[in-house]
């Protein structure tokens, strides 16, 4: 009888503690969102992920203010030019020179696949990475474990709409950045346990090629995340 009151007791006490330890895990997740820096390091580049115009007008307009020597936009949708996306970016000299677009990536890890084979090509050592603030965790762990000889520097941005100071107020909010913690904890586990090469089998991605100055076939990047 003892024995079996135990085994009773046993799992609710398991389902408690592990409810607790995601509810800290959470709070921690969300304090921890990074901020715009208020001083930026002159970086070798811009990486911008797509998912949201404000992330794309963010980098480019970084860009076009001299930081960094090239832009790399990951996750560019396949019919999207390079001329269909300038205005729509607000692009100026700067990205009708030096702006990559990158096609092959289809959600965060292709992201960092395909920059990390961008990076590779060019040498580069530091990146600004910009995306949304409940986005960056997951990526700046995906991007360091794609490239781990390269400094990463977070520049998130806010969509519209989207308010992680006050998430407990915002049900939309509350629910993206819950979603978002379940991925990082996902992503926390991939990229610990499996090399990268395993978790392209998980998560297939095209070979990482990246178009240069052409307006073969680029079109507005849509989102992903």
């Amino acid at each position: 009888m003892a024995e079996a009151g135990k085994r009773r007791h046993f799992w609710p006490a398991v389902t408690l503690m592990a409810a607790v330890l995601y509810g800290v895990g959470f709070l921690a997740f969300v304090a921890a969102l990074p901020r715009v820096p208020e001083n930026l390091d002159q970086p070798d580049a811009i990486v911008a992920l797509t998912g949201g115009g404000a992330r794309l007008d963010t980098a480019v307009a970084l860009f076009e203010r001299g930081v960094g020597r090239r832009l790399l936009i990951t996750g560019v949708n396949n019919t999207t030019t390079k001329a269909e996306l300038k205005p729509i970016v607000h692009g100026g000299p700067r990205f009708e020179c030096c702006a990559d677009l990158g096609r092959t990536a289809a959600n965060t890890h292709g992201n960092a696949a395909e920059t990390a084979a961008w990076v590779k090509s060019h040498h580069y050592r530091r990146l600004i990475i910009v995306t949304a603030s409940y986005h960056m965790p997951r990526a700046l762990r995906e991007f360091a474990a794609e490239m781990p000889g390269v400094r990463l520097e977070p520049y998130p941005v806010e969509p519209d709409g989207i308010d992680p100071a006050h998430w407990w107020r915002r049900p939309r909010t509350f629910r993206l950045l819950q979603s978002e913690y379940v991925k990082y904890l996902a992503s926390l586990a991939l990229t610990a346990l499996l090399p990268a090469r395993e978790r392209d089998a998980i998560d297939p991605t095209l070979d990482p090629a990246v178009e240069r100055h052409s307006d073969r076939s680029n079109a507005p990047a849509h989102p992903r995340s």
